[in-house]
């Protein structure tokens, strides 16, 4: 157990905590998710891969068992469990040369770390190169049986899970080669709703459904699971009450659609108020994706999935009050409950103060503070457990940044492009939003996801759990382009005889050299 009294993660067990023990078969195999059959990376054969569902306090020990065969997409593979601490778990983290060596093909690997009293929305994604926009990404649900917004809502289970994705019809490796040579992002060839959707010319496949009944109030989990868009969400007919942002509860705010970027994931309570019906979901991706002139597949607008009520015939809706038309969500406006503490860090100077400046001065490569992240060879944890302490220790020294514990850490990102900025290990308080001068100490949202699209995008966070932690942009294809930089966190407090020692398993350790020792075929 970690001593709270020096304000770092805390791992104190819950009294009804569980140990859940799964198995996660990595798997290539033909899909056709919305009618062009590929071969897709599918986690347990599915696109998405399954949901995990937990609750409160429960601890995961994940068997990833990686048999990739198909020599067209990448064979090895890690797991990012997307928005968990990992508190002296960073080996289990996930990015590829951050926290671990890619896991070799025909290798089992433990992902096992405890939830440690987070609840909300998370989601796992490969985190090697761009192989999850292949297909190895699916949501995680933590349930919370005494949530303070509980009495919001009705119904709350696997019928209420809503994953909305991109997808390709080429294989993610031959569109990154596309990419670095023509310098053009790849632009999906549909969009999907619970893994299925439609494009241009392409069959009429048959759209997800979401059950209801007539007077029932559903908290719908949202995730994007997104390579590059961000994605408009709305129900026609129907408001929606935003209550949780990132796996944070904020106090409801209602609206008629929510713009949700890469990565990002909310919970809305929908009333289930309108006559007996069938009506559209609608998530158009949007964000610099290019419609029919870069990709003839692609139509947004075929982003739908049915909400259907209870004695609704089976037919598609003919619903065209879209509330893409109304109230969108402002972050600004979300505040998080008070049991979360809204505004803890204050409002005076920060400890140690990043500006972050992107540039793009050799496209398609992104630098911020003119340097490119380029993976390292040896992953920056395994650096640290090493004994690297000071910057000039790590390789590469300019990509990594050293933070100390405690600090109060504020980062400022000016810029454009909406490029989702996504920190592991934490959540941050965003201070001030894109394209605004506020800046918010009192309530600001908290979040792990945050778009930079003008202005000066700046957030806060504490240096309260020690490991390594990437910072980068969610939009795959930049992040392999270089939008990226690794802080170092509180290096001599991950060691041994530390009490916030890092977990170092004997398979974690095994993966650089048997990795090493791979053909280049099967890395």
């Amino acid at each position: 157990m970690l001593p709270v009294a020096l304000g770092l993660i805390s791992l104190l067990p819950s009294a009804f905590a569980e140990l859940r023990n799964f198995d996660l078969n990595i798997v290539s195999t033909p899909l056709a998710p919305d009618g062009f059959e590929r071969s897709v990376i599918a986690p347990n054969g599915t696109y998405p891969g399954p949901t995990f569902m937990v609750n409160k306090g429960d601890s995961v020990d994940i068997a990833m068992h990686n048999q990739l065969v198909d020599p067209s997409m990448r064979r090895s593979t890690s797991i990012h469990w997307h928005g968990f601490f990992q508190a002296r778990t960073s080996y289990a983290d996930g990015p590829s040369f951050v926290n671990q060596c890619p896991i070799p093909p025909n290798t089992t690997f433990h992902y096992a770390f405890d939830t440690a009293g987070q609840t909300g929305n998370y989601w796992y994604h490969s985190h090697l190169s761009t192989q999850y926009c292949d297909g190895l990404r699916g949501a995680f649900a933590v349930y919370d049986p005494e949530d303070p917004l509980g009495d919001l809502y009705d119904v709350d289970d696997e019928t209420t899970i809503i994953t909305l994705s991109d997808w390709y019809h080429v294989v993610a490796p031959e569109a990154q080669a596309d990419f670095f040579q023509s310098g053009t992002v790849p632009i999906p060839d549909s969009g999907l709703i619970n893994g299925v959707g439609r494009y241009v010319g392409g069959p009429e496949v048959p759209y997800a459904v979401i059950n209801v009944e007539q007077g029932k109030r559903y908290r719908f989990r949202v995730f994007a699971l997104s390579c590059r868009p961000f994605f408009t969400w709305s129900i026609d007919n129907h408001n929606l009450t935003v209550m949780e942002l990132d796996g944070v509860e904020h106090d409801p705010v209602t609206v008629q659609n929510v713009d949700i970027y890469a990565a990002q994931r909310f919970s809305a309570v929908v009333e289930a108020n309108q006559p007996v019906d069938n009506y559209w979901m609608r998530a158009p991706p949007t964000g610099g994706v290019g419609g029919a002139a870069g990709n003839p597949n692609f139509n947004p607008n075929l982003t739908l999935a049915i909400v259907r009520y209870a004695g609704a015939p089976d037919a598609e809706p003919t619903s065209n009050n879209t509330g893409i038309l109304g109230i969108k969500l402002d972050d600004a406006n979300m505040h998080p409950i008070a049991s979360e503490n809204p505004g803890k860090l204050g409002s005076g100077p920060p400890d140690i103060f990043f500006e972050l400046n992107i540039a793009q001065p050799n496209p398609p490569f992104f630098d911020i503070n003119n340097i490119s992240y380029i993976s390292p060879t040896l992953p920056v944890l395994l650096q640290i457990l090493s004994g690297a302490a000071q910057p000039q220790d790590f390789l590469p020294s300019d990509q990594v940044l050293l933070i100390t514990p405690n600090a109060t850490i504020e980062v400022s990102i000016p810029g454009t492009g909406a490029h989702p900025f996504h920190l592991h290990g934490h959540n941050f308080d965003v201070i001030r939003q894109p394209n605004s001068n506020v800046t918010n100490f009192v309530n600001p949202p908290r979040r792990d996801v945050t778009p930079i699209n003008g202005g000066n995008t700046t957030f806060r966070f504490k240096a309260d759990n020690p490991g390594a932690w990437f910072l980068h942009c969610h939009i795959d294809w930049h992040l392999e382009a270089g939008l990226a930089v690794v802080f170092a966190e509180s290096p001599s407090l991950n060691l041994e005889g530390s009490p916030f020692a890092q977990t170092t398993p004997k398979d974690w350790e095994d993966l650089c050299p048997d990795y090493n020792a791979l053909a280049p075929e099967l890395q």
